[in-house]
């Protein structure tokens, strides 16, 4: 069997679909930041496991929970409170059989969904991301949009995590993706004040693809124009275009995010100088 993993912070709306998604596992862990609304009894109601921690970044709060809380079985599914387990995935869950010794995490396909209910099939970012791992052969680094760093080899599963970050409207969205920004601009700082260096060849050729998306986001943020950068790749590159009207207003969405971690790196360099 599988344990489940929910982190949460006031999440009353959607984590009631949530808990359904997962309603098969007979181990649920609910990691709340101190929620101020009832995300708490409603995961108590679902008889699910809460354990409570303060938040101060993504990759600490994550790598504090997979050290502290007792999971029932080896292995971990990790989601958040907007994502849903599919049918499809749920049937492979529910017949997993880990693989080869060596292999200590899967990946699985996360499916974006814009708000009008269409999956972003051609414009999200990525689309396959470590969420079923054994808790300790894992660990996350960065402050925000944290790396997944398996201590071990990598497989892939079948079935599809279903993801709705516009679940709480537009606002929502915008004020999460500002929080984002300013730890972004935070690590930028960190790196370029240590002069991290980032490899093109790792970037590029690496077969891990936790340490190809490290070099590759390292490598991004040196370059100049990133907002248009990020539009084109997603837009064009992706060929979110064919996503219509949804994929590509998502393109925009995420350059202004861009142009809006560039502002803050520039507002904490003028304070720093």
């Amino acid at each position: 069997m599988i344990s489940v993993l929910i982190l949460t912070k006031n999440e009353e709306q959607d984590l009631p679909s949530c808990l359904q998604s997962v309603s098969w596992c007979d181990d649920i862990h609910v990691f709340d930041s101190f929620s101020e609304d009832k995300t708490v009894e409603i995961a108590q109601a679902a008889g699910a496991t809460i354990t409570q921690r303060k938040f101060d970044n993504w990759s600490a709060h994550q790598n504090w929970g997979l050290a502290n809380i007792p999971f029932k079985h080896q292995w971990v599914l990790y989601i958040d409170a907007d994502e849903r387990v599919s049918e499809e995935l749920k049937e492979v869950l529910l017949t997993f059989v880990p693989g080869a010794d060596e292999v200590v995490a899967y990946e699985i396909q996360r499916r974006d969904f814009a708000w009008n209910g269409r999956w972003l099939k051609h414009a999200q970012m990525s689309p396959f991301y470590l969420r079923l791992f054994r808790p300790d052969k894992m660990q996350y680094k960065r402050l925000v949009n944290p790396v997944s760093i398996p201590d071990g080899k990598v497989a892939r599963i079948g079935g599809f995590l279903d993801h709705f970050p516009f679940s709480k409207g537009f606002r929502f969205w915008w004020q999460r993706h500002l929080g984002y920004a300013d730890m972004e601009a935070a690590m930028r700082m960190v790196d370029m004040n240590a002069g991290t260096s980032f490899s093109l060849q790792k970037a590029a050729f690496s077969k891990d693809f936790s340490e190809r998306r490290y070099h590759q986001k390292g490598i991004f943020y040196k370059l100049p124009g990133r907002p248009l950068i990020k539009w084109f790749y997603l837009a064009i590159w992706r060929r979110g275009f064919l996503d219509g009207h949804a994929g590509v207003t998502y393109a925009v969405l995420q350059a202004i995010y861009e142009y809006f971690i560039i502002l803050k790196t520039k507002e904490l360099q003028t304070a720093q100088s």
